[in-house]
């Protein structure tokens, strides 16, 4: 019999939420005294990025907040994460550590390893999931093997019931008797030295509560025109809850929950909206069954493509630059939002990856370093899409316009005369083209192209043409003429 005085530490990472969460829900039920704790933990090479850090801080705040309502204190540390759990379970004199699993390959490999030292300590150690509908493991094809293209792999998930909210008796925790030492949230070093992220408070507000309410308006009104609207970057048409579920402050049960409450699961924007939540899953899948795909294309003949790397290309691209307003405006909102639409995230992506000719890895990089939602498995599988090296990809010859992309899907010019105000006089007709409008036009509008605006960086009929050259040099070298 477990010694139920013997605290059990709760390990939270990915899941900083209290409700939904079945690691919670275990500790409650295993009648231990309930120790939460969070490690910052740096190894590996993909730590959170700048914007991502952002979101985290203010996430723990807000989670520690929450633990501290039902009487418990989150103990915050830094460093590696076997041991600091080694120095808690000294401190504390846990029987047992429980926490919910991550998917990322090191994420994967380390916590194998603490739960098999941990077992091998004597104590108890329990995973669960509080991230996925499914494991990665559970859903396979009619092969046994792993599905790479997402029709499918979303039609055999629906054949499933879809999993219930996780139910925590928060009513019924118990204390210890003494706390571990904790560091400062400031202490973490999460916020910016520099004040880059004026934009972000104005943008998010990155707590649990936030976010549910944003998932319930959507899901009883927004997502009534997402078929319509989520391609529009001009409107809020979509739900921006990706950094929600990344940290965990909302769960895809509770996603799917709230539209059955709703009564618009079932409705065209509603499927459309939880294909998405199965784009995800997909993604984690992918992720999981192919753990080299952050750096390698999941289709090997593209590691002999023959990109053009170009440093000043690709900081024009990171700049907002590039003399096609719709992409510059899309990363210009990143920067300063840490958030982009998803239709201009792939405008944006082509332009860098088929115009430009740069790795695929050099943007999600910079995606990874800017973006408050970054998830290594949405961002890999996304720029993977792209680039037409990935499981379900776009054709490589598939290379967006960016100016009929522009014109389509900011129509009126707002989402471009946000971001790129320099435009802002130009008439529509010429606002997502600046370099086909006559000069007087220009000068009376503000506008010096190469001045106050840059020309493109390269045009889209050369810049389309070097691609599918690329293409076809690289299917010579892989024997596919």
């Amino acid at each position: 019999m477990p010694d139920t005085d013997a605290p059990c530490l709760l390990w939270f990472r990915q899941d900083l939420r209290l409700e939904d969460n079945p690691a919670l829900a275990a500790a409650i039920a295993s009648e231990r005294p309930v120790v939460p704790v969070y490690i910052w933990d740096e190894a590996g090479d993909w730590s959170p990025g700048g914007a991502s850090r952002w979101w985290l801080h203010h996430a723990l705040e807000d989670l520690a907040k929450s633990l501290a309502g039902h009487g418990l204190r989150l103990a915050l540390r830094t460093g590696d994460s076997a041991e600091e759990l080694k120095r808690l379970i000294a401190e504390t004199g846990a029987g047992a550590v429980y926490w919910n699993r991550c998917y990322e390959p090191a994420a994967i490999a380390r916590d194998k390893a603490i739960k098999q030292a941990l077992k091998d300590a004597g104590l108890e150690a329990e995973s669960f999931n509080a991230s996925l509908l499914f494991e990665p493991w559970e859903i396979q094809n009619k092969s046994g093997k792993p599905f790479q293209v997402f029709t499918p792999y979303w039609k055999r998930c629906r054949e499933f019931p879809t999993p219930a909210v996780a139910k925590v008796p928060l009513g019924k925790l118990a204390v210890p008797a003494t706390w571990p030492d904790s560091e400062a949230l400031e202490e973490l070093g999460l916020l910016p030295e520099i004040k880059w992220d004026a934009g972000f408070y104005e943008a998010w507000t990155p707590t649990r509560r936030a976010g549910l309410q944003r998932l319930t308006a959507f899901a009883k009104e927004a997502v009534s025109a997402y078929g319509s609207q989520r391609d529009r970057p001009d409107v809020d048409g979509t739900s921006r809850l990706s950094p929600y579920l990344h940290f965990g402050q909302i769960g895809p049960r509770e996603v799917f929950a709230a539209f059955r409450e709703k009564g618009s699961d079932d409705s065209v924007g509603g499927r459309k909206y939880l294909a998405e939540i199965g784009w995800r899953e997909f993604s984690y899948h992918l992720l999981y069954h192919f753990p080299e795909t952050p750096e390698r294309a999941l289709r090997e003949q593209f590691a002999d493509f023959p990109w053009r790397k170009n440093r000043r290309h690709l900081q024009a691209w990171q700049r907002g630059q590039t003399g096609y307003p719709i992409v510059d405006a899309g990363m210009r909102q990143l920067w300063a939002t840490g958030w982009m639409h998803n239709r201009v995230r792939m405008i944006a992506a082509s332009l860098l990856v088929k115009h430009l000719l740069q790795p695929w890895q050099a943007g999600a990089e910079w995606f990874w370093d800017t973006l408050v939602d970054a998830d290594l498995a949405s961002n890999t599988q996304g720029w993977q899409w792209t680039a037409g090296c990935g499981a379900d990809a776009a054709p490589y010859f598939r290379v967006f316009n960016p100016i009929t992309q522009g014109e389509k899907f900011d129509p009126e010019g707002e989402y471009v005369r946000q971001w790129v105000p320099e435009l802002k006089r130009l008439p529509d007709k010429y606002l997502h083209k600046p370099w086909e409008a006559p000069e007087n036009l220009l000068a009376a509008c503000g506008v010096e192209l190469g001045d106050s605006y840059p020309e493109p960086i390269v045009g889209h009929f050369e810049g389309r043409s070097r691609a599918l050259a690329a293409f076809e040099e690289l299917k010579k070298q892989s024997g596919k003429s």
